[in-house]
């Protein structure tokens, strides 16, 4: 289990703790957490559970695959480091302490 802090664009935390084997997506979307939409249900179709990892995090994180990269070409914003897709991060013990912030609005 992991404890992932969400933190929303007006800058409320939300701290969870997301079991293994699910996707951070799936910890928002479980815990009620605002401004992740995940209107693809978690299949890399689509960008409305685009987040900023925080930059301690960056490096820590596995590499986005192809897919991903692309269906961050219609993310909200994209910043080339640090956005991510909620539903392409498996969460682990190794993931504990993770922190994202969502963008001002999902498209």
């Amino acid at each position: 289990m992991a404890k992932i802090t969400y933190i929303e664009h007006n800058g409320t935390p939300h701290e969870v703790e997301v079991r293994n084997g699910m996707t951070v997506m799936e910890g928002a979307r479980d815990n009620g957490i605002p401004g992740i939409e995940a209107d693809c249900g978690g299949a890399c179709a689509c960008s409305t559970c685009h987040v900023y990892v925080d930059p301690a995090w960056v490096e820590k994180l596995p590499a986005k695959d192809p897919m991903e990269e692309d269906m961050l070409d219609f993310a909200y914003e994209p910043d080339p480091t640090r956005s991510r897709l909620t539903c392409q991060l498996k969460v682990s013990d190794a993931l504990d302490g993770l922190v994202v912030q969502m963008p001002e609005r999902q498209i």
